[in-house]
């Protein structure tokens, strides 16, 4: 008796949620170009998607920039005279804006492991990493003026010496983002809650994303452990039931954003009775992105876009349009 309308509201919910179904391209489209540059943030509105996902670090002088890692990466990054850089790399919070705009990350070191596991990505080189201002002009130039942008805070408690503290981190992105004026299409989001609490205080206007997982990868949650995660702000999963998405909630977060392979129909369910809109990451199958629209999910984050419109297309889900930037 149960069962049956859980299913019958799932299905509501890819009804209702189809048409504004959020298609994220994660750090700009991975899968197709070089991660977090202007190149794949470019094929991504060429390509047609309703938000640009990206990470962000701050330099020395506090620019802030499009960077997953805290430290360059040697299989993505190449000093000025062309060498791949040497790990551990260069902590990007170290050094200026000035300094980190002569590395070159157009291209992934075809020697390396991480190369492998993208190999229908094309190179551009000459890309460097650029300022999160870089990301909101580029749309501009594009002529979108619908496109989101998802912008991660890479922060980890564990390793403070190579982040700014949490507080002045969510400052100089709120600031970043409030001189864009793009406040009102900008989302923050992080596994590390303490930036999202901060970002919720200073500036109530941007919405904020709590990221999950509980892998042996990653495990922000940290259930059953005495006291909360130092991942979640003071805040305890087990006094919440182990439940995500009460946590998230608890937390002020108007988005859970879950490991997509931690997804079911219940889970979607709980959240959305919370308030909360679902969006997982990262989903490069195109049948696991079908599961998930049937579970209905409200958006999800994915290396390829263009896989994701080609299987939701199908199923009835409005796709933003491409917007090619003009040349």
């Amino acid at each position: 008796m149960i069962a049956r309308p859980l299913v019958a509201l799932a299905a509501l919910a890819v009804v209702a949620g189809a048409a504004a179904f959020d298609l994220q391209g994660h750090r700009g489209a991975r899968g197709l170009a070089p991660e977090n540059t202007l190149a794949a943030f470019a094929l991504a509105l060429a390509t047609g998607v309703s938000t640009l996902e990206l990470d962000l670090a701050m330099t020395r002088d506090g620019v802030v920039v499009v960077s997953h890692d805290a430290r360059l990466k040697s299989a993505i990054a190449r000093g000025p005279g062309g060498a791949w850089v040497s790990e551990p790399g260069p902590v990007i919070h170290h050094i200026p804006a000035a300094e980190l705009s002569e590395y070159d990350v157009g291209r992934l070191d075809p020697a390396s492991d991480y190369a492998k596991r993208f190999p229908h990505q094309r190179p551009a080189d000459g890309e460097r990493i650029p300022p999160l201002a870089a990301v909101f002009d580029l749309a501009r130039r594009a002529g979108n003026d619908t496109v989101r942008f998802n912008v991660e805070t890479k922060i980890d408690p564990s390793a403070p010496d190579l982040t700014p503290a949490p507080e002045p981190f969510a400052e100089a992105v709120v600031a970043a983002v409030r001189a864009a004026g793009m406040a009102a299409r900008t989302t923050v989001q992080s596994f590390d809650w303490r930036t999202l609490r901060h970002v919720q205080a200073i500036a109530p206007e941007i919405a904020t994303a709590c990221l999950t997982a509980s892998q042996d990868w990653l495990d922000n949650l940290e259930r059953g452990r005495p006291g909360p995660s130092p991942w979640t702000a003071g805040l305890d999963v087990d006094d919440h039931g182990g439940s995500a998405p009460e946590l998230a909630a608890a937390a002020g977060c108007r988005v859970w954003s879950p490991y997509h392979r931690e997804v079911d129909r219940e889970s979607v369910l709980a959240a959305h009775t919370l308030g909360l809109t679902v969006v997982p990451w990262t989903v490069n199958e195109p049948a696991r992105m079908v599961e998930l629209l049937e579970m209905g999910v409200d958006g999800l984050i994915t290396d390829y876009p263009d896989r994701a419109r080609e299987a939701l297309a199908p199923r009835g889900v409005a796709l933003p349009a491409p917007t090619p930037l003009a040349r």
